[in-house]
């Protein structure tokens, strides 16, 4: 290829020019070789990737189909393709435009052969992966409890993204020994089956480059050129890859930003941006540092948040967007209040017309804590969306935990039974509970009852000698459960069933997302124990049925002018006109998971950096005085990101020695006024305890809680440094809650 200046530039190359910067002018001109362009968050990264691909098209007259442009979902890919449509037209459709895994997928098709694949090899999503690892231990008679089958995966997939085969997988203890021989097995399946993973598409296809010379020749001389976006995001065999295919010609073109490098625990490695310096040192480097979506007052909370990470490549974001709206920093008595103030505010801005719903996000830092919020919202009928997650009541976990509260509660629901009776498994398989089904409709019983009569007619059923012995075993733990319901309160019923069955251990499998997934259910732990001061005979019947009203979402319009909920990892690449961040408190962000390994924690930076990124012209970054862990209200710090950010540029309360919180929550005529004053007292071991020092409620006061409606106060009394309120909700009950859960309405 020749030099820029060696082509003219005419109409068409003009028009690709017309609105570029500098910086982005520079990156799309430069000659062929290795290019990386660190691109910060809103500085059109997209544009200049797919301007970059029509200059070599137009400009360099590059046949289009000598050219690869890799993606990391098919979401950029189409959007990438859409683009590239209006600038080189019908050249389009001979580019090599998609995911690492569908171009890999494309050439193991063709030359997959080489290393034995078949051409027409299926690939197998996770759920099939997990029935393969579950065939594995059940071929090596190994047990699913020691070795979960999720961990085990998890470990596999690792191994693969980092190009390690079975032969070469490091037993550095006797579960790794294991997990090495289940690795094999599950290959041989794989194999039997003629299928690949997802790992498989790129680890195989970096193993064919290597190991066949002609093979990788032949790509090498096909794409002459590569482009690539998130390259912070590619993980070992993603590198490997474009370090085989580039050996050559060395025309590699990488976007990528290590400040939004947030995926470490999907493999992804942000070292990349500087070991593709030390591998390609001829690379020429260009900033895109001008930001197109947010105010310089985001910009400048992001730039001093981010500025502490030491693995980065130095930069300052800065818009035309001069000056903007400070920042609001607030802190909320508890979670429930920050949840009533998000939908307070999001009225506001909305009925003053400052912005649509639809323009409005609200971003944690994990799924579970979508619950208290999705309860606010419902509870003043605001629709809302949920994006990359599952409605807090609708998540599998929270479907299974409260069918076994479920079926505790009434063991005639045979639905709740069918959902939990193999959960976590328990050699009931698929033609026991058929033949339990058979046996219940000829004796006109319930499930549940129709397996009492296993031990006195073993003959009339079809169930084998095994599953009669499963299922008796299932009655034994769940009669004692049953029994229990009328002598302890909903949290410890709630905990003795996730031990006795097992659920704990099986959610907990060892891998992020059985740890997200626990964390879920303890959410639901904090709900149950606003229950745990009724009458035990009673406690679990309002609980359950309160939970099922909270979770009738059914009436709550899909529409895009609908505020988002959704988790920062989720808000990868999105944009909002109003971003509220939720939970900014140690322990959540940064993630307690983090606080003990500095990289986590600048990752956990780098997540906050994405959120705060998303808002194009308001902030607000909410966290917590208390929040409820373990059934109990914690006092809980502000989150160390907060206190990068210069007081100049937030507009939020004082915080005070004494910590005194005065709140205003206007919804509607319900005014919250004067909280009592909390001083962070020491008790005998030490630990800080809260001491309210005088009741705030008295009988007869009216009182508002998001989830309950209105009540009135029957008594109010001081007890362990707390106020403890009884209420008499209308069509709700009585119920015994902490003062901070609740807001006085004044007549």
């Amino acid at each position: 290829m020749n030099d820029p200046t060696d082509f003219q530039k005419n109409d068409t190359y003009e028009k690709l020019l017309a609105g570029l910067n500098e910086a982005q002018r520079r990156a799309i001109e430069v000659p062929e070789g290795p290019v990386l362009v660190i691109a910060g968050p809103g500085s059109g990264k997209t544009r200049v990737l797919t301007h970059r691909v029509a200059v070599l098209v137009h400009q360099y007259k590059v046949p289009a189909y000598r050219i690869m442009a890799v993606t990391f979902t098919n979401k950029a890919a189409r959007e990438m393709r859409d683009r590239l449509k209006i600038l080189i037209g019908d050249q389009v459709n001979q580019l090599a435009i998609g995911t690492f895994h569908a171009n890999c997928a494309r050439i193991l098709r063709r030359d997959g052969q080489s290393m034995g694949l078949p051409a027409n090899f299926n690939i197998y999503d996770r759920d099939d992966q997990l029935r393969l690892v579950k065939q594995a231990l059940k071929d090596l008679n190994l047990d699913e409890k020691r070795f979960a089958p999720n961990a085990v995966l998890s470990s596999i997939s690792q191994a693969k993204s980092e190009l390690i085969t079975p032969g070469q997988y490091e037993a550095k203890s006797y579960w790794h020994e294991v997990a090495g021989r289940l690795y094999q097995r599950y290959e041989d399946l794989l194999a039997a089956n003629g299928a690949l993973d997802f790992d498989d598409l790129l680890m195989k296809t970096a193993l064919l480059l290597r190991q066949h010379p002609d093979v990788l020749n032949k790509y090498q001389q096909r794409y002459l050129h590569i482009l690539v976006d998130e390259f912070q995001d590619t993980n070992a065999a993603q590198y490997e890859l474009l370090r085989l295919l580039t050996a050559e010609n060395r025309s590699l073109f990488v976007v990528g930003d290590e400040d939004q490098s947030i995926y470490s625990w999907r493999g992804a490695d942000s070292r990349h941006v500087k070991r593709f310096r030390e591998d390609y040192p001829a690379a020429q480097v260009i900033l895109l540092e001008q930001n197109y979506r947010s105010t310089q007052t985001i910009l400048d909370v992001a730039n001093s948040v981010i500025s502490r990470n030491t693995q980065r490549t130095q930069k300052k974001l800065h818009t035309d967007r001069v000056g903007g709206m400070k920042i609001v920093s607030r802190e909320l008595y508890n979670e429930t209040e920050e949840a009533a103030f998000v939908v307070d505010e999001i009225e506001r801005l909305t009925s003053s017309k400052s912005c649509r719903l639809g323009d409005i996000a609200i971003m944690y830092r994990t799924n579970a804590q979508s619950r208290a919020i999705e309860d606010s919202f419902i509870a003043r009928g605001v629709p809302y969306k949920l994006v990359g997650a599952t409605r807090f009541y609708e998540r599998r976990e929270i479907k299974d935990t409260l069918a076994y509260l479920r079926f505790i509660h009434n063991p005639r629901d045979n639905f709740s039974l069918l959902r939990i009776i193999n959960v976590p498994p328990r050699a009931i398989g698929d033609s026991t509970v058929s033949g339990l089904g058979e046996l219940a409709a000829r004796r006109n019983l319930s499930m549940y009852d129709a397996i009492r009569l296993l031990p006195e007619n073993p003959s009339e059923s079809s169930i084998t000698t095994r599953g009669r012995k499963s299922l008796l075993d299932f009655l034994r733990f769940m009669d004692g459960l049953i029994d229990l319901k009328s002598q302890v309160n909903v949290v410890e019923l709630l905990d003795l069933m996730l031990v006795d069955s097992g659920y704990d251990r099986y959610i907990r499998d060892g891998t992020e997302e059985g740890e997200d997934r626990w964390e879920n259910i303890l959410e639901l732990r904090n709900v149950a124990s606003e229950y745990a001061y009724l009458p035990v005979e009673t406690a679990l019947t309002v609980f359950l049925e309160d939970v099922s009203l909270v979770s009738d979402v059914d009436n709550l319009t899909e529409s895009n002018d609908l505020p988002t909920l959704l988790t920062l990892h989720a808000a990868k690449g999105l944009e909002f006109g109003v971003v509220f961040i939720v939970g900014m408190n140690e322990g959540l962000l940064p993630h307690s998971r983090s606080t003990e390994d500095m990289d986590a924690v600048e990752e956990e930076r780098r997540l906050c950096y994405v959120g705060i990124t998303r808002s194009k012209d308001q902030l607000y970054l909410l966290h917590t005085f208390k929040r409820t862990q373990y059934g109990s209200a914690e006092f809980s710090e502000p989150s160390r990101f907060l206190k990068d950010i210069p007081k100049a540029l937030v507009e939020g309360q004082e915080q005070k020695e004494a910590r005194q919180i005065s709140l205003e929550m206007d919804a509607g005529r319900y005014i919250r006024r004067n909280m009592p004053v909390v001083y962070p007292a020491k008790t005998n071991d030490g630990q800080k305890k809260d001491r309210v020092l005088s009741p705030r409620f008295k009988a007869g006061d009216t009182v508002l809680h998001t989830a309950f409606g209105e009540g009135m106060v029957v008594e109010s009394r001081l007890t362990e440094g707390d106020e403890e309120v009884t209420v008499a909700f209308k069509g709700r009950g009585v119920k015994r809650l902490l003062a901070g859960y609740l807001i006085k309405v004044e007549r």
